[in-house]
């Protein structure tokens, strides 16, 4: 499974979702890059996406914590419930500005969050999550 070709920002922040897509471009430049303002959009599109049969990549999900209507514990909730088929087919990482150990822990407690990023995103954070990956998929 390639996640290098697919990534997903869910995220209220407009400004963020863009400084994200800029950096993975840079970093991976034929990825193709889906952001989303609205995390219920944002779900409806991962499980429509990666439950079809003939999806054979998988993503990477940048999910923000703090959103109006679904935030990311609430997200994660819903994301347990989706077929077994999409959650292999997507890796979690939490990209917060929060900074509080509660959520660090939070988020490294749930079994879907690969790990927890602190915002800004980076080159070098985007090609450690890559590697990481490719080294747990193999």
């Amino acid at each position: 499974m390639n996640y290098l070709e697919n990534f997903l920002i869910i995220d209220d922040d407009k400004i963020n979702n863009k400084l994200c897509r800029k950096i993975i471009e840079k970093t991976y430049p034929s990825s193709e890059i889906v952001d989303f303002t609205d995390p219920v959009e944002g779900f409806r599109y991962l499980e429509n996406t990666f439950s079809a049969p003939d999806t054979s990549n998988g993503a990477i999900l940048l999910l923000d914590i703090s959103m109006p209507v679904l935030n990311a514990w609430d997200f994660l909730e819903q994301f347990h419930t989706l077929d077994e088929i999409v959650k292999q087919r997507v890796c979690i990482y939490i990209l917060s500005s929060s900074v509080d150990v509660r959520d660090m822990e939070r988020a490294n407690a749930n079994q879907y969050v690969e790990y927890y990023l602190i915002k800004p995103l980076t080159r070098e954070s985007i090609k450690l999550m890559v590697y990481a990956l490719a080294k747990k998929k193999k």
